[in-house]
């Protein structure tokens, strides 16, 4: 059940995914022009895709970060309407 000070005590995990993400797009690159390389152009192609995706969720991730904090009920608002009685 939800007491109404998750506003309050929540925690972006938004800095953890950019720097997942990050991490993923340098690999995810490597892997491809490691593979293009090696001739294995099917890996290659993987490896691009992923990187792709990786690409797209790190700018994801900084547009929400640049979009700052959203508003938050405060303490006087319920954190739901109650369910009505029987």
């Amino acid at each position: 059940m939800r007491t109404g000070n998750e506003p309050v005590t929540a925690r972006s995990p938004l800095r953890l995914r950019f720097w997942l993400s990050l991490w993923g797009l340098i690999w995810a690159a490597a892997g491809t022009a490691v593979f293009a390389l090696a001739g294995r152009p099917g890996w290659a192609a993987a490896c691009g895709a992923l990187a792709l995706l990786a690409a797209v969720d790190l700018a994801v991730v900084v547009r929400h970060i640049r979009q700052g904090p959203h508003y938050q009920p405060g303490r006087d608002v319920p954190p739901y309407e109650p369910p009505p009685g029987p």
